[in-house]
């Protein structure tokens, strides 16, 4: 007897949109939060070679680093696998709290400017919902 209800299978759920930022998911949309600088870019090993990638728009991920022995409530930014930096500490207490009750967060770039050997990158974060 056909009962027209889908078993959810692995990848059903990672194809309606439990794979984080990069899933695809039906009836989200972006709440746009803060305006931040990402602090600690000149710890990036990297942060040379990526300089020309991180342009206006790309999306970085935001992962809870609840380990971090600075910083209990920290949140490192990354792109292509790699933490650039960090929401900077005094705007990451709300936004941790939300990712660890399992809201989901990204950053998209809206500016660079290279200041001496330092790279400033400022981005906008928004919540999926």
């Amino acid at each position: 007897m056909e009962t027209g209800i889908t078993k959810l299978s692995p990848e059903l759920l990672a194809l309606i949109g439990t794979g984080g930022v990069n899933a695809l998911a039906p009836f989200t949309r972006e709440i746009f939060l803060l305006d931040i600088v990402v602090a600690g870019t000149s710890y990036c090993k990297k942060i040379d070679e990526l300089k020309d990638e991180l342009t206006p728009e790309t999306v970085l991920k935001m992962i809870r680093d609840p380990e971090n022995l600075h910083d209990e409530l920290a949140i490192g930014i990354y792109f292509k696998d790699i933490r650039i930096g960090w929401v900077p500490r005094e705007l990451n207490e709300v936004i941790s709290r939300l990712m660890d009750a399992g809201k989901a967060f990204f950053c998209r770039i809206t500016k660079t400017r290279l200041i001496n050997s330092w790279l400033k990158i400022n981005a906008k974060i928004y919540m999926v919902e």
